[in-house]
């Protein structure tokens, strides 16, 4: 990765580029999407448990590691009330950032598909080279692109093609939230209906690759992907609700984020553009975008019923995080640490306390969360499963870990590694061994 910034940022800096704002506004005059979660998921069949999953950053290292937890549930087979079934059929919804979202963004669009396509088409292609070569090359020098649409390129071309978020948005598939972050407000910004009626604009039209190039965006390596916040529609019941929230949380940080959200929707001359980079920024793990949802709907019983899920008796939260130590090496040595090796270290020491955070808030609310199901006169049983690479029992794996960059190319090695290493945290979790004893 660092190749590729060097590279692109001694060729290209000061190359005007134009901006593609793809984002269309909504055709009615009221900021209300056109679809709600209970008409699309509600009818999903009632099989009594509820996944949830959130993938992390880290670029193709993430989206392995999330890939290899996929398929240990695919592989998971249980039996209720007599009927047999997989526990990835369960899976109602996935959070995705970064590198994550790419393992997301598949799954949401071809389905079992992903288990038969995905290593060759995205874990065993070198997606790195091919945007550099694409960046470096004639066609693109000459024209007025920037990085972050040839990357967007490449990801149609090679991945998603011309679908859209109609085409994610199906009975079949889980609700996806693919997040990025906007460098304006620094609000997170999830690519749903809900959020883009703040904006006037519809979701429906938006590219699958836009959203998966805005969420893995690296900042100063790749330019932001562009929304226009249109001013064409009444978003007084939207920001309604918003206040509303925002009144249940003061002083705690949903309040800063609901906040933060009305800010764009409220002060639409300020914030007449989105630039939507990495979402990893503001949240690496992809879970406190699965808690401000929750919220915004008000509380999880509310948001059970939208998603049409009145009669689980199991709720399980599936946390996959692939952050590694990039730090790993350097006190080894007296010598000055790479430029590479720096910039990594330093941001790994932001997100891991930043994640450490985030955990501790999701533990909380995630037990909050079902009391409060249970005191509505149903009960729900909780399961907090936290997959991550750091700990595997391994040494030595954890130390071949250390040393994969953020980037989007893999050795073939280091995919079968990753793929095991996602089955097997999954697989030997005490909290997921109980769930599975639980089930039978």
């Amino acid at each position: 990765m660092l190749r590729f910034f060097l590279l692109s940022i001694t060729l290209l800096t000061g190359c005007a580029s134009t901006v593609v704002i793809e984002n269309e506004p909504l055709e009615q005059k009221s900021a209300v999407g056109s679809y709600s979660l209970k008409e699309v998921y509600g009818n999903r069949s009632q099989t009594g448990v509820s996944l949830v999953l959130a993938f992390s950053g880290g670029g193709a290292r993430a989206a392995a590691l999330a890939y290899g937890v996929m398929l240990e549930l695919r592989d998971t087979a249980i039996v209720v009330d007599g009927q047999g079934r997989q526990l990835i059929d369960d899976v109602k919804v996935i959070s995705s950032v970064s590198g994550g979202s790419f393992t997301a963004a598949y799954y949401g669009l071809f389905g079992d598909a992903l288990f038969s396509r995905f290593e060759e088409e995205v874990l065993e292609r070198d997606l790195e080279t091919e945007i550099t070569d694409r960046v470096l090359s004639l066609s693109h020098l000459l024209s007025s692109n920037s990085r972050g649409e040839a990357a967007a390129q490449i990801y149609s071309e090679f991945i998603f093609g011309e679908r859209t978020f109609a085409d994610m948005r199906k009975k079949s598939a889980p609700l996806i939230l693919i997040n990025a972050s906007d460098l304006s407000s620094g609000a997170r910004i999830t690519f749903i209906q809900e959020f883009f009626s703040l904006l006037c604009s519809d979701i429906d039209s938006f590219p699958i690759n836009k959203a998966v190039a805005a969420s893995a965006g690296v900042p100063l390596l790749f330019e932001p992907v562009v929304l226009e916040n249109y001013d064409s529609c009444d978003v007084g019941p939207s920001l309604t609700r918003l206040q509303q929230a925002s009144g249940e949380f003061r002083g705690s940080q949903m309040e800063l984020a609901v906040n933060t959200i009305s800010k764009l929707a409220n002060e639409k001359e300020k914030h007449r553009y989105l630039h939507l980079v990495d979402g990893g920024i503001t949240d690496n793990l992809g879970l406190r975008s699965i808690y401000e949802l929750v919220e915004l709907y008000g509380g999880i019983d509310a948001f059970m019923d939208a998603m049409g899920r009145t009669d689980d008796s199991r709720s399980v939260l599936i946390s996959v995080d692939a952050a590694v130590d990039s730090s790993f090496g350097i006190g080894q040595l007296a010598t000055e640490p790479s430029l590479e090796q720096s910039v990594n270290a330093v941001t790994d020491i932001q997100l891991h306390r930043y994640n450490a955070s985030t955990l501790e808030l999701m533990r909380e609310e995630f037990g909050r969360w079902h009391t409060e199901l249970s005191s509505s006169g149903r009960t729900v049983e909780p399961y907090f499963v936290d997959v991550a690479l750091a700990d595997h029992p391994d040494p030595e794996k954890v130390a071949e870990f250390n040393r994969i960059p953020t980037s989007l190319n893999l050795s073939d090695a280091q995919v079968d590694a990753l793929i095991a290493a996602g089955r097997l945290l999954l697989r030997t979790h005490p909290e997921f061994r109980r769930l599975l004893a639980d089930l039978k």
